[in-house]
C-alpha cells in the first residue's frame, strides 16, 4: 500500500496517537527521524486486516505479537507477506507476519487464528 503523508497523519490520529512524530514533520526531524512516520496502532491494524482478509470474515484473531525495524515514510510503499507456519488439530493456525519497505522490515511477528470449522479429534 502506497504510504502517503495524509494517511500516516490520519492514522496517528484516528488511534487517538497525538506524539508529534506522528504529525509534525519538522519536530519529527528534529527528533531525528526523516519525517513523520506511521505509530504502532496502524502497523498492528494494517497486519490484523492482512492476516483476517486472509483467513476470511468468520476467523478469529486470538495473538498478534510484532515488533517493529524500520519506519513506514510518507511516499514509500509498505509490502506485507505471511506464511502459515503450524496448522493445529482444534483448527488453530499460526502465521509469520513480514511487512516491509524500502528501508527494510517495518514490522515482524507471528499472528494466530483461529478459523471456522469443526475440530479434529
Amino acid at each position: 500500500m502506497p504510504l502517503t503523508r495524509t494517511f500516516v497523519i490520519a492514522s496517528a490520529l484516528a488511534t487517538r496517537d497525538y506524539q508529534d512524530v506522528h504529525h509534525d514533520p519538522d519536530l519529527a526531524r528534529a527528533r531525528g527521524s526523516e519525517d513523520v512516520f506511521m505509530n504502532i496502532l496502524t502497523t498492528n491494524g494494517l497486519v490484523e486486516r492482512y492476516v483476517t482478509d486472509w483467513a476470511g470474515p468468520a476467523a478469529v484473531l486470538t495473538a498478534l505479537r510484532i515488533r517493529l525495524g524500520a519506519p513506514n515514510l510518507p511516499g514509500d510503499t509498505f509490502v506485507l507477506n505471511g506464511e502459515v507456519t503450524a496448522v493445529h488439530p482444534d483448527r488453530t493456525v499460526e502465521i509469520a507476519v513480514r511487512g516491509t519497505n524500502s528501508r527494510g522490515t517495518h514490522a515482524h511477528g507471528t499472528a494466530v487464528v483461529r478459523l471456522p470449522g469443526k475440530e479434529t479429534p
